[in-house]
């Protein structure tokens, strides 16, 4: 059990990616705090796993800093963060998304970093270590157009694990990203713009495995890097794509 003893905090827990991620770190011994701002879905994924849940809107300070306050009451420490909750807007023309979906996707995808970077560093620095791990995303490295601003809010987030991971190595703290393609969470119809047959065809014919990524791909990949078997990565981006970015 490479987790045995971690404690972790995974934002976006109550479904999709984050709720596989929470399912494995706990399997493989992490006491875990799933996070969410669907309070009841976090408390369904925290009863099944053993671990306990927390309502948070990751894009606002007051209640990033209530999350990391419970994680301490509980714990006395936070070893594992993962930056996992996420949005997207509708596929549409770059200029036609409106400005009030553009801000939310950068609040949710961008200042959440910020915001959870500001609360749970430094006490990471204190103890001399930790991991982090941002669900960045297949978007930032390979755009689908149509989903312009999402994209780019992921390729933000890839370049901020990298800047992370070089300011925070000195610390003992490691940060990593995983970059996921399309796969079966609550956001896939919102990346396709409808859910059909076809759609999902022509969305599988981009990636050579011939599948979308499952949560339990997600998993297991982020129990890896944020365990000690992974102490010698830091500021990479992950690609769990079946071959999408190749």
């Amino acid at each position: 059990m490479p987790l045995e003893g971690k404690t972790a905090i995974v934002t976006g827990g109550g479904s999709g990616f984050g709720a596989g991620i929470a399912r494995v770190m706990a399997r493989e011994g992490a006491r875990v705090m799933v996070a969410d701002i669907n309070e009841a879905a976090a408390q369904a994924v925290a009863d099944e796993i053993g671990g306990i849940a927390q309502g948070v809107d990751v894009a606002d300070g007051a209640s990033v800093a209530a999350m990391t306050a419970a994680a301490m009451d509980a714990w006395g420490r936070i070893d594992i963060l993962v930056n996992n909750a996420g949005i997207t807007h509708m596929p549409a023309p770059m200029e036609d998304v409106s400005e009030a979906d553009f801000d939310r996707v950068l609040a949710v995808n961008v200042k959440s970093v910020y915001l959870t970077a500001r609360e749970i560093v430094p006490g990471m620095k204190a103890a001399g270590a930790g991991a982090i791990l941002n669900i960045a995303s297949t978007a930032g490295l390979s755009p689908r157009p149509r989903l312009n601003w999402y994209n780019a809010s992921k390729g933000w987030m890839i370049t901020a694990t990298k800047t992370m991971a070089v300011e925070l190595a000195p610390a003992g703290i490691r940060v990593n990203a995983l970059c996921p393609v399309a796969g079966e969470t609550p956001l896939l119809k919102s990346f396709m713009g409808e859910d059909t047959p076809e759609m999902r065809a022509k969305f599988l014919s981009t990636i050579p495995i011939g599948r979308f990524s499952t949560p339990q791909d997600m998993g297991e990949a982020a129990a890896f890097l944020c365990s000690d078997a992974a102490s010698m990565i830091t500021g990479v981006a992950l690609e769990v794509d079946g071959g999408r970015c190749i």
